[in-house]
C-alpha cells in the first residue's frame, strides 16, 4: 500500500459537526448555571483533535455500498456519533488507568480535580474529579446515541444501524471490564490479551464503524461479513500499533509520557509476548515493574528487555500479517472501487501511524 490518508477537510467537518452539537447542548443546559458550563467545557476539550479514523471508516463503509447517494450531512452526523462514543471511552479509560494527560492536556478527572483545588472547595478534590469524569463519560455516551438517532436518516436504515451501535457499545464496555479484570489479576497470557484487545478496541475502532456506515447504506448480512474480513484484522493491527506506541512512542508526538503503558501496568499483547520470551530473571524484572512509578532510566531498561525478548519484532510481524489478511479480504469484497482504494489508505494510516 502506497496511498496515504490525510483528509483534513473531512476532519474539519466532523469537528464542526461536534462543535455545533455541543453548542446546542450548552444552550439546553444553560439554565443549570456555571457547574453545567464546567461540564460542557470539558466535553469541548475532550472532543477536540484526534485522527477521526472511526468517523472515516464509517463514512467509507457507507460509500463502499452506496457511492452515488448524496446524504453527506446526515452521514457526517452519524460519523460524528462514533467520535462521541470514542470520547466517552477515553474519559472513562483515563480515570480507570489514572492517566494524567490526554492529547497533551490534563485528563478530565485531573482537570476537574485542579479546578476543585483552585476554588478552595470542601471535600476531596480527587473524588470530585473522579465523579466529574464518570458523569462526563456517561453524558458523552448518551449524546452518541442522540446524535445518531437525529442524524436525519430514515428509520428504515436507522433501525439496523442502531442494532450495530448497540452491539458496539456492549462490546467496548464489556471489553473495558475484561481489561480491568486482567490488570487486577496482574497476569494475562497472549490469548487473554488478544481478547481484551479485540473487544476493548479493535472491533469498535474499525469493524463496527464500517458496519455502521454500511448499515446506513442498507447493507445485507453478506456485505457486513465481507467488511468484517477487512475491518477486524485492521482493528487488531491498529491496537497492536497503539500498544507499541504506548511503550516506544515519542512523548512529543503521542502526548503521553514515555513508557506510559508500563507505568499504568497494562497487560498488553506486547507485554505478554515479552514475559514469554524473557529468561526467568528478566521476566521477573519486567513483571515487578509494571504499574509502578518509573524514572526515564527505568523505562529505558524495560524497553530494552522488551526488545531483547523479541516481542517488539513479533508484534510488528503480527501487524504486517493482519494487514495483509485485511487487504486480501478487501480485494475480494464486492464494493465500489474508489471506496476500496480509500479503505486501503485508511488501513495504512491506522496501522503505520506514529500517534
Amino acid at each position: 500500500m502506497t496511498a496515504t490518508w490525510d483528509d483534513s477537510d473531512f476532519r474539519d467537518r466532523v469537528q464542526q459537526t461536534l462543535d455545533g452539537f455541543v453548542e446546542r447542548q450548552a444552550g439546553f443546559l444553560a439554565p443549570l448555571g456555571s457547574d453545567a458550563d464546567r461540564l460542557i467545557a470539558q466535553a469541548g476539550t475532550t472532543l477536540r483533535g484526534g485522527k477521526r479514523l472511526r468517523a472515516a471508516f464509517c463514512r467509507w463503509g457507507f460509500r463502499a455500498l452506496s457511492p452515488g447517494t448524496d446524504r453527506e450531512e446526515e452521514l457526517l452526523r452519524a460519523c460524528a456519533s462514533l467520535e462521541l462514543l470514542h470520547a466517552s471511552a477515553l474519559v472513562h479509560d483515563d480515570y480507570m488507568d489514572a492517566s494524567d494527560t490526554r492529547r497533551g492536556h490534563p485528563a478530565t478527572h485531573r482537570a476537574l480535580e485542579a479546578e476543585h483545588r483552585a476554588e478552595g472547595w470542601g471535600g476531596d478534590p480527587g473524588q470530585y474529579g473522579a465523579a466529574g469524569a464518570i458523569l462526563l463519560g456517561d453524558l458523552l455516551l448518551a449524546w452518541s446515541d442522540e446524535l445518531l438517532r437525529r442524524s436525519g436518516f430514515g428509520w428504515d436504515v436507522l433501525g439496523p444501524a442502531l442494532e450495530v451501535f448497540d452491539a458496539t457499545r456492549t462490546e467496548v464496555i464489556t471489553g473495558q471490564f475484561l481489561d480491568v479484570s486482567v490488570q487486577a489479576r496482574g497476569r494475562a497470557d497472549v490469548d487473554a490479551a488478544m481478547t481484551v484487545l479485540r473487544y476493548k478496541s479493535a472491533k469498535y475502532s474499525v469493524e463496527r464503524p464500517l458496519h455502521l456506515g454500511a448499515a446506513l447504506a442498507g447493507a445485507s448480512a453478506e456485505a457486513l461479513a465481507e467488511l468484517s474480513g477487512f475491518g477486524l484484522p485492521v482493528g487488531e493491527a491498529f491496537q497492536l500499533r497503539d500498544d507499541l506506541l504506548g511503550v516506544f512512542g515519542d512523548p512529543d508526538v503521542t502526548g503521553k509520557p514515555a513508557g506510559d503503558d508500563l507505568v499504568e501496568g497494562k497487560r498488553t499483547v506486547l507485554v505478554a509476548l515479552a514475559l514469554d520470551g524473557l529468561p526467568a530473571a528478566g521476566a521477573a524484572v519486567l513483571d515487578g515493574a509494571l504499574g509502578r512509578p518509573l524514572s526515564a532510566e527505568q523505562v529505558d531498561e524495560l524497553r530494552a528487555l522488551i526488545e531483547v525478548s523479541g516481542a517488539r519484532e513479533q508484534v510488528e510481524q503480527a501487524i504486517a500479517t493482519l494487514t495483509n489478511t485485511a487487504v486480501a479480504a478487501l480485494e475480494r469484497a464486492r464494493i465500489d472501487d474508489h471506496a476500496r482504494a480509500v479503505l486501503l489508505a485508511l488501513a495504512e494510516a491506522a496501522t503505520q501511524r506514529s500517534v
